[in-house]
């Protein structure tokens, strides 16, 4: 059975390793120096300033709009996973939803400006696939409103935009860790920021607002494990090979997939990309739910990443049209991606796509 992705596991005796230290210590959690170890490779890594490891990409979310006092309206994007949208809905916020560009399916910033008003107070996008959004469009309409940015950031650890890690950009930006990701931790994810006042808002935030007899603001327990990080401190060294390997697959399709009859999203300019996905998408909803049946019946699992678009949701009150979203998003389908995806399992799956898609042509 070839999944969507598989998790990349480092050597368990170095694993293991890191294990005994944490058995010697009877250090399991609360800022443990394998924690604050894995920040400081992180920050070095990625070239920035402060980074937050928590628990999970979710809460991160969360503790961005908490940080930025978000309230009320923010304008955000109808193509991304659901818990974009859930983390503006949890905090008691209104997503407004702007429609997508259909080259790159992010936010588009022509969008954007029309749905302000006065209770509009940040723009919420996700860079989609790990490609960045078009940031400088962004940051003059928040310059312009004084609006907060917030980059949901889920999928692009290691990519960068204009030689800077896209997780730099924006008032904040967060990133998740989850087992399907780049670089991941089991489960995890990190809030970044270039503001020193900030990150300590965030570090107190992260651990229920407060250090040991020290209570400073209300807080949430977004703290993570040292068996996480030990996770992390094994996969972080492994990121560009693992990188590389994606590349190679990327390859592998883009030379076998016949895209006279598929296509698949545009890298932004500027983008040094990580390879976290491979989209493609097919013509109409029937030629990809063929394909699906396709490729399950060879034992191939790709996935609807994403669907439905977020503002069909049925919890989501108000209906807002985003016509190229709820297009695209019965359209596009992600290919299995993951490092060590064989050039022949590959090309297997690429035949499979093709041949599926020339059927539904003659029918």
């Amino acid at each position: 059975m070839i999944y969507v992705t598989k998790s990349y596991l480092p050597d368990l005796d170095e694993y293991t390793a890191y294990l005994k230290g944490i058995w010697e210590r009877v250090h399991l959690t609360n800022d443990g120096p394998l924690l604050r170890q894995l920040e400081d490779q992180m920050k070095e890594f990625l070239g920035v300033r402060h980074l937050k490891y928590c628990s999970n990409g979710t809460v991160v979310l969360q503790m961005a709009l908490k940080a930025l006092d978000i309230t009320k309206e923010v304008i955000t994007t109808p193509f991304s996973y659901v818990a974009t949208t859930n983390a503006l809905l949890w905090e008691g916020c209104t997503p407004i939803f702007a429609d997508i560009r259909p080259d790159d399916f992010c936010i588009d910033p022509d969008a954007i400006e029309p749905l302000i008003t006065e209770n509009t107070q940040a723009i919420m996008a996700t860079h989609v696939y790990g490609n960045a959004c078009r940031i400088e469009q962004i940051q003059a309409i928040a310059d312009k409103y004084g609006l907060k940015v917030i980059y949901d950031a889920a999928h692009t650890f290691g990519a960068s935009y204009n030689g800077q890690s896209i997780l730099s950009y924006g008032d904040l930006s967060t990133c998740s860790f989850h087992a399907t990701k780049v670089f991941h931790t089991v489960e995890g994810g990190c809030i970044v920021t270039d503001n020193d006042e900030m990150a300590e808002k965030l570090h107190f935030y992260r651990s229920f607002g407060h250090r040991n007899d020290d209570y400073r603001s209300v807080g949430i327990n977004a703290k993570n494990s040292e068996l996480h990080a030990a996770m992390g401190l094994c996969v972080l060294p492994k990121v560009p090979e693992l990188i590389a390997s994606r590349k190679e697959v990327f390859g592998y399709y883009d030379s076998q997939l016949d895209f006279s009859k598929i296509t698949r999203p545009i890298l932004t300019p500027g983008v040094d990309y990580n390879y976290a996905y491979y989209p493609i998408v097919f013509d109409t909803e029937e030629t990809l739910l063929r394909v699906m049946d396709a490729l399950q019946a060879q034992d191939v699992l790709p996935r609807r990443y994403f669907y439905p678009s977020l503002n069909t949701l049925p919890f989501v009150k108000t209906h807002q049209p985003c016509p190229i979203s709820e297009d695209v998003s019965l359209r596009v389908l992600c290919l299995p991606m993951y490092p060590g995806l064989s050039e022949a399992d590959a090309n297997r799956i690429a035949s499979v796509v093709n041949e599926a898609v020339a059927l539904v042509n003659i029918d």
